[in-house]
C-alpha cells in the first residue's frame, strides 16, 4: 500500500485555486454613455480594459444603436482595445403578463419592470437573441462573448434559445455557466449596488463589505449607470474594487473557458440594403 505525503508538504505541488476579479458595467447604451463614462473611471484604474460591457441594443424601444453612429464607433473602439461585449437583452423592459407564481413575484420584487427574459417564450427570446447578436457584431467586428439579462432573471424559455443559439457564456446572480456546452464555469454571487429605495441603497452597500471579504473564488461585480447618481454607492465601489484588486487577478468572463474569444472576428453577414 503506497503511502500518502501530508497535505502540507505537496502544497507547492497543488494547483493554486482561481482567485480572479471579474468587472461589468450593464445598461451601456446611448441613453447612459455619460454614466458608462463614470462607470469606467471608477473600475479602469483596479482593472484596466479586463471588463464586461453588457450592451443593450434598443433600451425601453426608444434608444436603438444605430451602426455608424458616434456611440457604435465607441463600443467598436472598446471591443478592440480588449473590452468584453455581452447582449444584454434587446429592450431590457419586460412587458409579459405573468399569472400568480413565483415569476410573477420575481418579476416585481427584484426588478422594477426590467426582467426582459423572464417571460418570453422560447421563440420569442431567440428570435431578440439573433437579433441583437447580429448588431452588436455588426458593431464590433468581433463575435459577442455571451449573454447576461437583464435584471439576472431567464425564464425556460431564454435557457433554451441560449441553448440553441449556442452561446458561450451567461450569468446569474448566483453563477456562470457556458449554454453552449452545459458547463458550470464559476459560482458565487455577485456584488452589485441598488438604489431604488434608501433600504436597498444600504443594504447592498452593507452586503458589499460582506462579499468583498468573502472566500469565493471569482468574485464578480457589476455596476449600472443609475449608481453615478449616489456618492455612497460610488464609494462603496471604489472600495470594492480595490480591495478586492489587491487579493485577486483582474480577468476577463472568457478566461473562465480557458481559452479567449475577445479576437475571434464574426462570419460577414449579408447586408440588406
Amino acid at each position: 500500500m503506497g503511502l500518502r505525503a501530508p497535505d502540507r508538504l505537496l502544497g507547492p505541488f497543488m494547483p493554486a485555486p482561481r482567485r480572479l476579479l471579474l468587472a461589468s458595467i450593464h445598461d451601456v447604451s446611448p441613453r447612459f454613455e455619460s454614466q458608462v463614462d463614470r462607470l469606467l473611471d471608477v473600475l479602469s484604474p483596479h482593472v484596466g480594459k479586463r471588463l464586461a460591457m453588457l450592451v443593450v441594443p434598443n433600451h425601453w424601444g426608444d434608444a436603438p444603436i444605430v451602426a455608424g453612429s458616434p456611440f457604435a464607433t465607441r463600443l467598436r473602439e472598446w471591443a478592440a482595445e480588449g473590452v468584453e461585449m455581452f447582449l444584454h437583452g434587446f429592450y431590457h423592459r419586460d412587458s409579459a403578463q405573468y399569472a400568480p407564481g413565483a415569476n410573477r413575484v420575481r418579476a416585481r420584487v427584484m426588478t422594477a419592470g426590467e426582467g426582459e427574459f423572464l417571460g418570453l417564450s422560447q421563440a420569442e427570446a431567440s428570435s431578440r437573441i439573433a437579433d441583437g447578436r447580429a448588431l452588436l457584431e455588426d458593431v464590433t467586428g468581433r463575435l459577442i462573448d455571451g449573454f447576461v439579462a437583464p435584471a439576472w432573471l431567464y425564464g425556460s424559455g431564454a435557457c433554451d434559445a441560449l441553448r440553441d443559439a449556442g452561446i458561450p457564456i451567461a450569468e446569474n446572480h448566483f453563477r456562470v455557466w457556458s449554454p453552449a456546452s452545459g458547463k458550470q464555469l464559476a459560482r458565487g454571487p455577485v456584488i452589485t449596488w441598488a438604489s431604488r429605495t434608501p433600504l436597498r441603497l444600504a443594504s447592498s452597500v452593507a452586503a458589499a463589505l460582506a462579499l468583498r471579504h468573502a472566500p469565493i473564488e471569482v468574485l464578480r461585480v457589476g455596476v449600472h449607470p443609475p449608481d453615478t447618481s449616489h456618492p455612497a454607492l460610488m464609494r462603496s465601489i471604489g472600495r470594492t474594487l480595490a480591495i478586492a484588486a489587491q487579493r485577486r487577478r483582474p480577468a476577463r468572463y472568457s478566461d473562465l473557458l480557458g481559452e479567449g474569444r475577445g479576437s475571434e472576428t464574426p462570419e460577414p453577414r449579408p447586408r440588406i440594403s
